[in-house]
């Protein structure tokens, strides 16, 4: 009896060890949840991230993870995908390094992207108006913010000081109607514009008394186009991505490189990341290392960088938080100046 006793122990016990190395591989969660920022057109970034789900699922596989359903989403705003993560609702998050910085209690960062350089790289604002802004083919790890002249009678009176190798003061730049992020944790749209005017005229966006918050980059375009404002903030290669758009769609009949100028560019920013949830049991380190390693792959495919350039993205590297401690003392200012 004892001897039946001790086999069926012996099969119980061998039976959960074959059903927990079964499971070992396989996440513990049906879903895996994307979040994007919606830096550019919520329904142009759905729209071209689509295909991600179904990408994302074959290579996870491949790692060993295996989700029934990946679920893509577009953030309200930045703060809504940083909240996301922080509470595990959002498993992955492509955000700045400005909004992980804010939410790193909830958040890890598990890659960093890299992106084509441009031809142009230089402090002085008057360079980057000498000719239009081309991709190189170097991948860099960091891109700019610009603070761009629109069309209107002021904005081009601001470009002319600069063209000529003028300072601008405090009253010039108070004197015109700025289209800003209404994202407060976007680097190139908010916290780098911020420290710029800081380190210039000891001023903050705050200070600005004409100014209009925007949701996104295209809508400040527009507005800039039509002269609802006659400067805005936005990343580097902007006017590069919506350079078509200027003339079928913003009702301008010359060119954005003739109608714009740069009459301000910020520090170095440190590229975008892919951010995974601290809060969530899903996410282990073994998952984590699977997306590192099925988000480069993806980036290595075609139908992945049609993807991944909606964001300028050109591919990934394994991400560090020390990487962003920049970013951490550029939040410390901008609270210190609210």
């Amino acid at each position: 009896m004892k001897k039946k006793i001790f086999a069926l122990l012996a099969v119980v016990v061998l039976t959960m060890g074959l059903m927990v190395g079964c499971g070992s591989s396989k996440s513990d969660d049906d879903e895996l949840v994307v979040y994007f920022v919606p830096s550019r057109d919520p329904k142009e970034i759905q729209s071209a991230t689509e295909p991600l789900a179904d990408m994302l699922k074959t290579e996870l596989a491949k790692e060993g993870f295996e989700f029934k359903n990946i679920r893509i989403e577009v953030g309200t705003s930045f703060e809504a995908v940083g909240e996301a993560l922080e509470s595990g609702t959002a498993h992955v998050g492509f955000i700045p390094g400005g909004t992980y910085v804010l939410y790193e209690n909830g958040a890890d960062v598990a890659l960093t992207a890299t992106r084509l350089g441009l031809n142009h790289d230089s402090d002085n604002a008057a360079d980057w108006n000498t000719a239009p802004t081309e991709n190189t083919e170097n991948q860099i790890a960091y891109y700019r913010s610009l603070i761009i002249a629109g069309p209107s009678e002021k904005g081009q009176a601001l470009a002319k000081k600069i063209n000529n190798g003028e300072k601008l003061t405090a009253e010039d730049v108070k004197g015109v109607t700025w289209g800003v992020s209404s994202n407060t944790t976007s680097p190139a749209g908010y916290i780098y514009p911020s420290l710029w005017l800081q380190e210039n005229f000891g001023l903050s966006l705050t200070d600005l008394p004409n100014k209009v918050a925007l949701d996104n980059y295209a809508t400040a375009l527009t507005q800039l186009a039509s002269g609802q404002i006659d400067v805005m903030v936005t990343y580097a290669d902007a006017r590069l991505d919506y350079a078509d758009k200027w003339t079928s769609e913003f009702g301008r009949s010359k060119s954005v490189w003739e109608e714009t100028n740069v009459i301000g560019v910020t520090a170095p920013i440190y590229n975008d990341t892919i951010s995974v949830t601290k809060n969530s049991a899903v996410m282990t380190p073994e998952l984590v290392e699977a997306l590192q390693n099925a988000f480069k792959n993806i980036a290595d495919t075609s139908e992945g960088q049609e993807i991944i350039s909606i964001y300028s993205h050109k591919g990934y590297e394994n991400g560090d938080s020390k990487n962003y401690e920049e970013e951490k003392k550029a939040q410390e200012l901008i609270k210190s100046m609210q």
